[in-house]
């Protein structure tokens, strides 16, 4: 038993610092492999084409958006009960998203980085796994309302692009927000947890699962105000198009898990642009949103790795 043990914690001791190496090493491989597909004056010349002033706003909803996904993890921790204060929740979201968007399989590649940053902090593993399902489900919220707004103002758009008849199409709008409607009425109702079959759904008080329909949707519209900055300049397209396009992309991004959406958004766009060249407007966009994020968050990562592993060095030594 007490060889075991031993192995155990000698396996755990060597697992972590394994996983933070190897997801650092994956986003920079990640981010390679995305800039390799260009060559650099290819990269040049078409952002070249996008006027800079337009970058510069790309830019300002960019971080808009991380700063209210943020949110999303603020939330979960009062949901769960935690009182981890809001730079830690903070630190803990951005470096697990800017990883987990570019990684793909969001749910497991960005729910493994907020468990080494909540378990450091005294958040048992039951609580994360809750958080992580409650950032999910305010995704899907934000997606879901948001999406619902978009196929009901531009059912037409909707059905070019997904092929649906427009009767579909607003029945599926419709469908979208009564079911965020039905969410916080079990929210507002329920004071025990929803049993469905073998799952055991503890539901969010009124107020928090307010806040979730109300950042989850903000987020999607500066996510999407990102886009349609990138995209101006090299040919008209509104922005209530831009979130049409953005919504369906992005649901058939984490449908089939691929890295950043690469490839889904661009088809999109591509489809409502068919003459225009946005390459420029397209590489930008994925610049400013997927891989500086990601430049950034990936060493942060590791430099919390490092500081984590000198501080239990330090300790041990005492």
């Amino acid at each position: 038993m007490a060889a075991a043990a031993a192995r155990k914690r000698n396996w755990s001791r060597w697992f972590a610092p394994v996983l933070g190496i190897a997801l650092v090493g994956l986003a920079a491989f990640l981010l390679y492999r995305t800039l390799s597909r260009y060559s650099r004056d290819e990269i040049v010349t078409s952002l070249a084409g996008i006027p800079a002033r337009h970058i510069v706003f790309s830019t300002l909803f960019a971080a808009a958006s991380y700063l209210c996904l943020t949110g999303f993890d603020w939330l979960a921790l009062r949901y769960v009960g935690q009182k981890v204060p809001y730079r830690k929740a903070a630190l803990a979201s951005f470096c697990s998203l800017s990883l987990g968007h570019n990684i793909g399989f969001a749910a497991l590649s960005s729910g493994a980085i907020r468990y080494r940053f909540y378990s450091r902090w005294g958040v048992s593993g039951g609580d994360i796994a809750k958080i992580i399902v409650f950032c999910g489900t305010t995704v899907g919220l934000g997606l879901m309302i948001l999406g619902g707004c978009a196929l009901l103002l531009r059912p037409d758009l909707a059905g070019k692009i997904t092929g649906l008849s427009q009767a579909a199409v607003l029945s599926s709008g419709a469908a979208c927000l009564t079911t965020a409607g039905i969410y916080l009425v079990l929210s507002a109702l329920l004071r025990r947890p929803l049993r469905i079959r073998n799952w055991r759904i503890e539901m969010p008080t009124l107020r928090l699962a307010l806040g979730q329909v109300v950042i989850g949707p903000i987020n999607f519209a500066f996510v999407a105000g990102c886009l349609d900055q990138a995209l101006a300049g090299l040919g008209y397209i509104s922005y209530p198009a831009v979130v049409t396009a953005y919504v369906i992309a992005n649901v058939s991004a984490l449908i089939t898990h691929v890295p950043g959406g690469l490839g889904v958004i661009e088809t999109v766009v591509l489809y409502l642009l068919p003459d225009a060249n946005v390459i420029g407007g397209l590489l930008a966009f994925r610049a400013i949103y997927f891989l500086l994020p990601l430049a950034i968050g990936a060493p942060l990562f590791g430099l919390t790795e490092l500081i984590l592993k000198s501080r239990k060095g330090s300790t041990r030594r005492t």
